[in-house]
């Protein structure tokens, strides 16, 4: 998009715009923290959160405009460096910030996914995590040609969340299962083939979107407003006919259909990790399992089977239980440190592979840390 401006003050790592149109006008979101690929930090998600509630009241308002500043990303997801610090300095004591800032961003997802103004998420480079939640919470969702998108966190101990238990469940052959497990990115090809995203734009267009935008004459109709916004998308991203022959996943897909639709996650495991890689895409997968969390595989395999019986507010709800049981265990602390803090790449997990993973342990993760009526997203 525009030029790199670092800003280290946190009040400007996120930047709020309501930009006049012909009728009404639109608001305009900014994660302002290229330097770090634009992740979220607990006070931006607070920010985000407040200028959504008022412009959900803003009859002014006709849609919403999420970007990242800079060129490399939109965003990489939450500051989970931090986090860790956090959890570790208060020797994980119940709602420290760490914990907070789940629920925080849980329940900004949950306010993008319902809000009354469509969404538009323009995503360029990197959406990944945090990022990817953010973008499949908005109504419309435009990818670059540099895209690279995944849910990487089975390498930190961690596990799919911002509602991936729900988006991932709604792509076809099981592929959001082998993502899940496998931390695979998609490429802009990928990404459209399996319905992560709803058109591809060439990376310097952001300009020519919004000049399109600003000349709607919007209307005080929801409804009609959310046919003119598809209309002028799907005209804007129709006349740049990018190359989309080169989908990684294309060459994979019986295999990942057949396999990660199983029943058993240790077979499934072991299916993926014993097979052929014909392609380096599918070699460092495997090597993101390997070498990822035996446990966080248990998490992804139940997660998402849980995730196919919920709505999008149980699955938050059940989301932030176990992100929370997540980071008062070692394997979370030990993720982090292998792979953001000490880099050496050597995580010692609490079980050695996914076989060795106890039912209790993983259920365990599902117990609710909260007394009874305290969950903090109960009020969804």
């Amino acid at each position: 998009m525009g030029a790199e401006t670092p800003q280290d003050n946190q009040s400007d790592a996120v930047l709020f715009e309501t930009r006049p149109c012909r009728e009404r006008a639109m608001g305009i979101i900014t994660l302002n923290n290229p330097r770090k690929f634009n992740i979220l930090t607990l006070p931006m998600v607070r920010a985000i959160q407040k200028q959504l509630e008022d412009w959900a009241e803003d009859d002014n308002i006709a849609l919403i405009v999420l970007c990242g500043a800079g060129e490399k990303a939109f965003c990489a997801g939450g500051d989970v460096r931090t986090i860790h610090d956090v959890v570790k300095e208060t020797k994980g004591r119940p709602e420290n910030e760490g914990e907070q800032f789940f629920a925080a961003e849980y329940r900004m997802d949950y306010t993008l996914a319902t809000h009354p103004k469509p969404i538009v998420c323009w995503g360029q480079g990197i959406v990944m995590g945090g990022g990817l939640g953010m973008m499949n919470a908005s109504r419309y969702r435009l990818v670059t040609p540099d895209l690279k998108m995944g849910m990487p966190e089975v390498r930190i101990g961690f596990f799919p969340d911002v509602g991936a238990s729900r988006f991932l469940n709604r792509l076809p052959g099981s592929i959001g299962m082998f993502m899940g497990l496998t931390g695979a990115t998609l490429n802009i090809a990928d990404a459209l083939r399996v319905g992560l995203a709803d058109f591809g734009v060439p990376n310097d267009a952001f300009p020519e979107m919004l000049d399109r935008l600003s000349e709607q004459d919007w209307a005080h109709s929801e409804a009609t407003n959310d046919r003119y916004l598809q209309e002028i998308l799907h005209d804007f991203a129709g006349q740049y006919p990018l190359d989309l022959s080169h989908s990684e996943l294309e060459h994979h897909e019986q295999f990942i259909s057949r396999v990660c639709r199983g029943s058993d996650v240790v077979a499934v495991v072991n299916e993926i990790l014993e097979a052929e890689a014909e392609t380096d895409w599918f070699r460092q997968a495997q090597d993101n399992l390997r070498s990822g969390c035996p446990a966080s595989a248990h998490l992804v395999f139940e997660l998402l089977h849980r995730g196919l019986q919920q709505d999008l507010r149980d699955i938050f709800l059940m989301e932030l239980t176990v992100a929370v049981n997540c980071t008062r265990h070692r394997d979370f602390l030990e993720g982090v440190r292998a792979r953001l803090v000490d880099k050496d790449n050597q995580p010692r997990w609490i079980h050695k592979d996914v076989a060795s993973v106890p039912k209790a342990w993983v259920k365990s993760h599902f117990t609710s840390p909260w007394p009874d009526g305290e969950h903090p997203l109960r009020d969804l």
